[in-house]
């Protein structure tokens, strides 16, 4: 039997946990031997807090009733023994849901009114307004009660046509898309417009988040979702039903809501459920896998998709089997398929992803620091050198070696208003870039934007005036990657400088790649301007519904300037630190120097036993090189293995 999604997960969790703890030790021994300056210390805290918080998001999407509830049940939470997601016939996920664990607080349901629709914050906003929520306190150790609390995420309400189209249920334009008026003439809605679970439970405390979202009237209306959330999640697992296959609506949600104009697909999974609605007593089992894989075969062609991307399961017969340990069932339901692709496939991938990029910082780290210890190796051998020039010379030479030294530290210590004016010319240039990537420049973009999409009737030129904000956003990336490179030619060649005349290592660590951060634009750019279709032209001549996208695109472009800040912030650390490691190196240097040559002029015997001390100081330095590369090596060669915690705490320590 395939290993399951939880199994994977729980392989995912172990290796970072490991991984994490690796960075930990590693960090504890560098600073034991005086190894960790601020820039290390702060590289190693965000490793660590990258590889323990990394998050991966599966959202789970479909048009109503085709079982994606009870999926996720199946999936996650078959342990609890019975159903915790809401499942019944009909709606029942009538809110976009999110399930996580924060440690920060305590296990909750929070629930949005769907009121705050009428209002211009993004749902980034809101989030950090918990007391605009309703907080209901959960019970992780009570199925009965996680039950019964989750199935407010269902709950609706009734209102009037205006208040409807209002909150984005309504539309005059598309008659054929709205919900059914009651005898009344009132519309049913979503009570909630967005529901946050926060529960302990073993897969999320990993860092999974799952996704949970309604309909396709329901996503329209929230265009934070289509924009952002789902764009985000690493997998999206798109659910149709086996015996009706590809409906209109569900082709609608394909190709409004999930496929790029980029075409990229690799990460949608699509899964036809309910297969036991083709199990027939008249037909043999041939029969029946003959007519699920004419399915499959169709839904590819029409969603233009290979084939090995669509699974066929019944998720209500694996959460049954689950439940019931009944191995046969749980093969027949074909649930351990689908937990294998998103296992192996997703969690292994997001593995290598980390492994490479924690492997790069370590190899620089390791580099890094390896300096440091040459730096004492060298001086360590340059006072060897100088204590055995004064064997068998008298008191007048060790005099005058001393009043050497003195004068070599004078010097070093006027060359400080040198390195003083280097880092005056890159903090100039520093600020030049915060400027390019800070709040006031994002805001002004925006607000001309804002414009744009704030123009009366329909907004023919709104995809040109999204087009061009983002051009002008790479553009501003690229001003970066220009500045980037302008402070690291003046490093290059300042540090050349330093290290002819004083004999320093330093080497300019590489410049900031800003490449990752204009993909992530682009991926943001395709996922707007693909929601300025026409089908959406009607909903962007509403002013709110404009306002609340544009504020959508505000939020995840502030995290991608943040970002991008945040590393050059990084850079420029690790730039200046390295320089000011290697002068209080040379600092001491001159220290230790000056109190040798002290102690052989107040002992008659100092001089051999300074040179004995030197001997012993170098074969230290020497195994702590050795054992900086043992313990880097695992955590630069660690790839999809999980080794054994007990590896990773009995390492002897220098």
């Amino acid at each position: 039997m395939a290993t399951s999604f939880n199994e994977q997960f729980d392989q995912l969790g172990t290796w970072r946990r490991e991984f994490a703890l690796r960075l930990k030790l590693l960090a504890e021994w560098m600073k034991d031997h005086e190894l960790l300056d601020a820039a290390v210390e702060e590289r190693l805290r965000r490793l660590e807090t990258q590889v323990r918080s990394d998050k991966v998001m599966v959202a789970f999407v479909a048009e109503f009733s085709r079982g994606k509830s009870e999926m996720i049940n199946a999936i996650f939470f078959a342990g609890y023994g019975r159903r915790i997601m809401p499942a019944s016939a009909g709606r029942t996920t009538m809110c976009p849901t999110e399930m996580g664990y924060d440690a920060d607080v305590p296990p909750c349901l929070r629930l949005l009114p769907i009121e705050t629709r009428l209002q211009p914050q993004a749902l980034m906003e809101w989030r950090m307004a918990p007391e605009k929520w309703t907080r209901i306190d959960l019970d992780v150790n009570n199925p009965q009660q996680l039950a019964s609390s989750f199935e407010k995420v269902a709950e609706t309400r009734k209102v009037t046509q205006d208040e409807a189209r209002a909150l984005g249920f309504w539309h005059n334009q598309a008659p054929e898309d709205n919900p059914m008026l009651d005898a009344q003439g009132m519309v049913e809605v979503p009570k909630w417009r967005h529901a946050l679970i926060n529960i302990a439970h073993p897969l999320l405390k990993q860092g999974l988040v799952i996704l949970d979202t309604p309909g396709l009237n329901a996503i329209g209306a929230e265009p934070e979702l289509t924009v952002s959330l789902i764009p985000q999640a690493h997998a999206v697992v798109f659910i149709l039903g086996a015996d009706t296959g590809v409906t209109k609506s569900d082709l609608s949600i394909w190709r409004e809501h999930l496929v790029t104009d980029s075409g990229d697909t690799e990460s949608r999974v699509v899964v036809l459920n309910k297969i036991d609605t083709l199990w027939d007593a008249l037909s043999t089992p041939e029969q029946t896998q003959a007519q699920i894989e004419r399915q499959k075969a169709t839904t590819a062609d029409i969603l233009g998709i290979s084939a090995a991307q669509v699974i066929a399961v019944s998720a209500q017969k694996g959460l049954v089997a689950k439940v019931t340990k009944d191995a046969a069932l749980l093969k027949q339901s074909c649930l351990p398929v689908l937990e294998d692709v998103l296992g192996r496939g997703m969690m292994g991938e997001r593995q290598k992803i980390l492994t490479r990029a924690m492997a790069s910082s370590i190899t620089d780290l390791r580099a890094e620091t390896g300096r440091v210890i040459n730096i004492r190796k060298r001086d360590l051998t340059e006072q060897m050198m100088e204590l055995k020039s004064l064997q068998g010379k008298n008191v007048v030479v060790i005099k005058n070696m001393r009043s050497r030294i003195s004068q070599e530290q004078a010097e070093f210590d006027l060359g400080g208003a040198k390195i003083h004016a280097v880092r005056s010319v890159h903090l100039k240039l520093l600020r030049e870039v915060f400027a390019i990537l800070g709040s006031k420049g994002l805001k002004s973009e925006m607000a001309q934007l804002t414009d744009a999409l704030m123009q009366k009737g329909l907004k023919l030129g709104v995809k040109k005036a999204y087009g061009d904000t983002f051009e002008r956003l790479r553009s501003n990336l690229n001003k970066v990657q220009s500045l980037s490179a302008e402070i690291l030619a003046m490093l290059n060649a300042t540090f050349r400088q330093l290290n002819g005349e004083y004999g320093f290592s330093l080497q300019a660590p590489a410049e900031p790649q800003m490449a990752r951060f204009l993909a992530d634009l682009d991926m943001v750019e395709r996922s707007h301007i693909q929601y300025l279709g026409i089908g959406n032209a009607f909903k962007l001549a509403q002013p709110e519904f404009a306002d609340r996208l544009v504020r959508a695109l505000s939020s995840r472009l502030r995290g991608i300037h943040e970002a991008a800040l945040g590393e050059i912030e990084l850079w420029s650390k690790s730039a200046a630190s390295q320089l000011d490691a290697q002068m209080r190196e040379r600092r001491r240097n001159f220290t230790r120097r000056i109190e040798a040559i002290d102690r052989i002029q107040q002992a008659a015997g100092g001089l051999e036993d300074r040179i004995q001390e030197i001997e012993q100081q170098g074969t230290v330095l020497n195994q702590l090189d050795t054992k900086l590369v043992e313990l880097t090596n695992y955590l630069i060669s660690a790839q999809d293995t999980v080794k054994p915690i007990h590896t990773f705490v009995d390492v002897e320590l220098v």
